[in-house]
């Protein structure tokens, strides 16, 4: 399936980068504007949020849009399939506050975390949507990860984990310490994504394991209760970086489970050799928005430079970082070493945001 998978977005990607010449130059013809940044609303009830987390403001990239154009909601509007997996006796608000400000047709951002900083952690969990713990491009450990929740339990912020691969040891470890929500990186199937949704739950809706962990303690009596509701609490986020994703995108948002899909921005641009400013590469996320738009789930970039400016900015609801919900930004005094107990302190963990970005000019 793999080979098949890669042939097919070989495919898709010589198609559309034969296609495009000719069918710009007609819409140029038409009258279309090239490079004109578009007029985006923020999703409902959002709006421009201050900034915050971020890494400071930043211009409006130069976007060039292709020739694929965005599909618009119908009257059941986002995410009207991952509403449908919930249990109407589920109480609500859901205590995974990003999954309840999905539902309520927001944007949701994120701080990541990719060292032990629970200082860092519990006050950033006040202030944004969830936390996204990164465990793909780090060498944090689950343990790491298990003791920052447990040093402040009930938290605002939904702990999400970025995990390193779909395998059900992964997300077994993940749910058990108390995440409620898993991120798995570089989907390009169903098979990896049906694992993201299917150990991530308890059955009957998947086959998560019962067994022991902190999540009880993380999570104290919530309302309706830990296993009563952890199902219908729980987000499953998948990334599609690869062009052999965005051809398996209708099928990879089609699973049931999964409730919303991304672009890994960055990635994308280093696989398929495209600037995000290049109209091919405008092309392949609107082919994914168009899918996760079909597939009725919830729709994202990983880059915040999606919040606003892009043509797919008011469809755009799950962004990795990007600024908190009130304005909050890291102290100097938590970006400090954390010390181990040994007379020399361990490294001082990255600022947020370090990551650089890849495809976009002069960035």
């Amino acid at each position: 399936m793999k080979r098949n998978g890669f042939l097919l977005a070989l495919v898709v990607g010589v198609a559309v980068a034969m296609a495009w010449p000719q069918a710009q130059g007609a819409t140029s013809a038409g009258g279309a504007q090239r490079g004109a940044p578009a007029a985006a609303a923020a999703p409902q009830g959002r709006g421009n949020r201050a900034a915050g987390g971020g890494s400071g403001a930043r211009s409006t990239p130069a976007w060039e849009y292709g020739v694929v154009k965005p599909l618009e909601p119908d009257s059941r509007g986002w995410g009207w399939q991952t509403k449908s997996y919930v249990s109407p006796s589920t109480p609500r608000p859901f205590w995974n506050y990003a999954k309840e400000m999905l539902f309520q047709d927001k944007q949701v951002t994120s701080i990541t975390i990719n060292s032990y900083q629970p200082e860092l952690y519990c006050e950033a969990q006040k202030h944004f949507d969830y936390i996204w713990f990164e465990m793909q491009h780090s060498t944090m450990s689950y343990d790491e990860v298990r003791r920052m929740l447990l040093t402040c339990p009930n938290p605002h912020a939904a702990p999400m984990i970025r995990m390193p691969d779909a395998l059900e040891a992964s997300i077994q470890k993940a749910t058990d310490l108390g995440a409620i929500g898993v991120i798995v990186p570089t989907v390009d199937d169903a098979l990896e994504a049906r694992d993201a949704a299917r150990f991530s739950r308890y059955p009957p809706f998947g086959r998560r394991s019962s067994g022991s962990g902190s999540f009880n303690q993380v999570w104290q009596r919530p309302q309706g209760g830990y296993r009563n509701t952890i199902n219908d609490n729980m987000l499953v986020v998948v990334m599609i970086e690869t062009l052999e994703g965005v051809a398996n995108a209708d099928e990879i948002a089609s699973t049931y489970g999964v409730d919303v899909v991304i672009l890994g921005n960055n990635d994308l641009s280093s696989f398929s050799g495209w600037a995000q400013t290049d109209p091919r590469y405008q092309d392949a996320i609107t082919t994914v928005h168009n899918a996760t738009l079909r597939a009725g789930k919830f729709y994202g970039n990983a880059g915040e430079q999606y919040l606003t400016g892009n043509r797919l900015s008011p469809a755009t609801r799950f962004v990795q970082d990007g600024p908190a919900r009130d304005g909050w930004t890291v102290p100097a005094s938590l970006r400090r070493p954390a010390t181990t107990g040994a007379t020399q302190p361990t490294p001082a963990p990255p600022p947020p945001h370090e990551e650089p970005l890849i495809g976009l000019p002069g960035r």
